[in-house]
């Protein structure tokens, strides 16, 4: 063999081996994928309102949308709206739904603006006759995954104030004057 092609040889020998030995990429967390494509929450009254609707949930790309119409709020009235950590609605006063949905044990806030709970989204606003046409694109959770931010099976819970977005840990909000679970659209 020649120098020279000896040298070439060592030379991808060696590339080689270094190969070998390097660590494997590591390979990118799985993202969490919707497993179910609807959804919805029929919400009842609590805390002696008379508020009630039906909010529909569907899979979109990087969360979900919750639209839908509640009736029986203040006429004119600006209400909060969050997803609750256990989808409970069996208290009068809408408190087995427990706190707001938080797996990443963040500071309570406004949507979209850091930090915040995964189930804080905007307030609601009715008009003069109590009813709210709702339209929430609500980004970071999934249906149906089984994973941390999964709101399938969790409560969308309506308050009688408007969120703050400030204080802690729930915005300020009041009664809770809706619950519905989170369930697959039949």
């Amino acid at each position: 063999m020649t120098p020279t092609r000896l040298l070439v040889v060592s030379a991808l020998a060696a590339a080689l081996a270094a190969c070998a030995s390097a660590p494997p990429p590591k390979a990118p967390e799985p993202v969490p994928q919707h497993r179910v494509q609807r959804a919805e929450a029929k919400m009842a009254p609590a805390s002696a309102s008379l508020v009630s609707g039906r909010l529909a949930i569907t899979a979109i790309d990087g969360g979900v949308r919750i639209h839908g119409e509640l009736g029986g709020l203040a006429k004119g009235g600006t209400h909060a709206i969050h997803v609750h950590e256990r989808g409970d609605c069996s208290a009068a006063d809408g408190s087995a739904a427990g706190g707001h949905f938080n797996p990443g044990a963040a500071a309570h806030g406004r949507a979209g603006i850091a930090p915040h709970h995964l189930g804080d989204m905007d307030n609601l606003h009715a008009n003069g006759e109590g009813v709210a046409h709702v339209d929430i694109r609500l980004q970071g959770v999934t249906l149906g995954s089984g994973a941390a931010n999964d709101i399938l099976g969790r409560a969308i819970i309506v308050h009688a104030n408007a969120d703050d977005y400030a204080s802690q840990p729930a915005g300020n909000a009041g009664a809770r004057v809706a619950c519905g679970v989170i369930e697959i659209a039949t």
